[in-house]
């Protein structure tokens, strides 16, 4: 179980990183060769960009 949750860690970690672009070239790699599947990150992805839009709706509707 704890394996599993570091491998999520570090998928989370890695797309935020890359959000933001700060990710290295070190990790992208790293992430591409270690990865069974793309999947995970593109969950990941989608999750992470979600919350952003609906932050920034939040907080124009907050000052609208």
């Amino acid at each position: 179980m704890s394996n599993r949750f570091t491998r999520m860690w570090r998928v989370v970690r890695s797309v935020f990183a890359a959000f933001l672009g700060v990710q290295s070239q070190q990790h992208y790699e790293e992430d591409f060769t270690e990865a069974n599947s793309i999947v995970p990150y593109i969950v990941v992805g989608v999750v992470i960009v979600a919350l952003f839009v609906l932050s920034i709706v939040g907080v124009l509707k907050l000052f609208m």
